[in-house]
């Protein structure tokens, strides 16, 4: 019995000792390795900058409105335009719930203004060229050598360098509610660039995240 007291007493200790915390911000090897923030942690408070270059925080604007927060590769992937043009089926629901839409990347200032001219979307761009939302929540990563160069080559894409390492870095498609004290309520993260969630799917998680 004593034997036994000992255990569980060792048992009960080891449950509630702090966990060391997963360092979500590190950028993964690849794009299934990442590791997402989760529903009921708190977003960073990321720096970014407006399509004019203007500095912007992520912490203010959320603290504004309730925020679907969309990250995408950049206005050059055929599959997050895809997914952009997609919300102007549910923007005009989602502005009644008291929504707003941001769609970060990590393209430059420069290169959203282009974006935005071509495409007019109506969801607002932010670039996050430093890389700290994208590293903040967790769904960074590095994209290999040969790919890199393919981009470059092929389509004259230049990819955003990570400042550590040199490496260029891509963010898995992703898509988070936060709340206005900043908690997340929703998130979808997919390592599948061509699978995005739906417009009506999203529309249906903001409901419910009210």
């Amino acid at each position: 019995m004593t034997h036994f007291k000992v255990l569980f007493a060792l048992f009960v200790l080891l449950a509630v000792l702090p966990v060391k915390a997963l360092d979500r911000t590190q950028i993964a090897g690849s794009a299934e390795n990442v590791t997402p923030l989760l529903i009921g942690q708190g977003a960073p408070n990321s720096k970014l900058q407006t399509v004019d270059g203007d500095p912007v925080s992520l912490k203010a604007l959320t603290l504004e409105k309730p925020t679907v927060l969309i990250f995408y590769r950049g206005g050059w992937c055929p599959y997050c335009n895809r997914q952009l043009a997609g919300l102007k089926d549910i923007e005009g629901k989602l502005d009644q719930l008291g929504y707003q839409i941001i769609a970060i990347s990590p393209e430059t200032p420069a290169q959203l203004q282009a974006q935005k001219l071509q495409t007019k979307f109506s969801v607002r761009l932010l670039a996050d060229p430093d890389l700290e939302a994208i590293s903040g929540f967790g769904i960074g990563f590095y994209v290999a050598d040969e790919t890199r160069s393919k981009y470059k080559s092929k389509w004259d894409i230049n990819l955003t360098n990570d400042k550590t390492s040199g490496k260029a870095v891509l963010p898995a498609p992703a898509v988070f509610i936060v709340n206005t004290q900043g908690k997340i309520e929703f998130s979808y993260v997919n390592p599948d660039i061509k699978t995005r969630i739906s417009p009506e799917l999203l529309y249906q998680a903001a409901k419910l995240s009210l």
